[in-house]
């Protein structure tokens, strides 16, 4: 997956970035990224797991059907150890869905926060003149939403509106459409927040650009 996002899906989305904006009186920025940690442990945890489960099998094999230890026997044998563990670590460097199997829940939503978060604040996302910013942050690799709105916005909607906003973000990317959660999470946005504090003549301070990071 090379963008989590086609040309004209960014269109579509800063368009609406831009309307809801004006009737809700909030800065919206939407952001993606291919995955929020390099994660350089897979492949390790996967050559470990492959290693670990094929040298159970050899000493298995070796007591109850044991041979005589030559040297290409013990050739064939470290070779049959070793194979599976460089086979699955290799797997999880191509395949993102073999990957997956080695990252916890835990950490996959802590390194994505952690990446929400550096985002906000390099981008200066705080610096709104009435704080009424919000970062929808979808990482396409943990699979994972992370939204953090500026003190402005979480005056304006409690955690109950956040948290709906959160789920219906992640029943459009279940379906494996980013534009689809973006576009949930917009139209969220325009119900919770078009009554509370308007100002269609707020200056965008903000870029409706979608911040991408897809390369990574």
């Amino acid at each position: 997956m090379k963008h989590l996002l086609s040309e004209n899906d960014r269109n579509f989305l800063e368009g609406r970035v831009a309307e809801v904006e004006k009737q809700t009186g909030t800065q919206i920025v939407l952001a993606t990224t291919k995955r929020s940690d390099s994660y350089n442990e897979i492949p390790w945890k996967a050559f470990s797991l492959g290693v670990s489960v094929s040298g159970l099998i050899v000493v298995l094999t070796g007591l109850f059907f044991p041979v005589w230890a030559t040297n290409t026997t013990i050739l064939l044998t470290v070779a049959w150890i070793l194979a599976p563990g460089i086979l699955l670590a290799f797997m999880t460097t191509v395949f993102s869905c073999v990957a997956r199997l080695f990252l916890t829940k835990h950490r996959r939503e802590t390194e994505t926060l952690q990446y929400a978060q550096s985002l906000f604040l390099s981008k200066e996302l705080f610096g709104t003149k009435e704080r009424k910013a919000i970062l929808l942050l979808i990482s396409g690799f943990e699979r994972q939403v992370v939204i953090l709105p500026d003190t402005g916005i979480r005056k304006m909607s409690g955690p109950e509106a956040m948290d709906k906003l959160m789920a219906e973000m992640i029943v459009q990317l279940k379906n494996r459409s980013v534009r689809k959660a973006f576009e949930a999470g917009l139209n969220e946005l325009q119900i919770s927040l078009s009554l509370k504090g308007a100002n269609e003549s707020a200056a965008n301070e903000l870029t409706n650009k979608i911040i991408s990071e897809d390369s990574k």
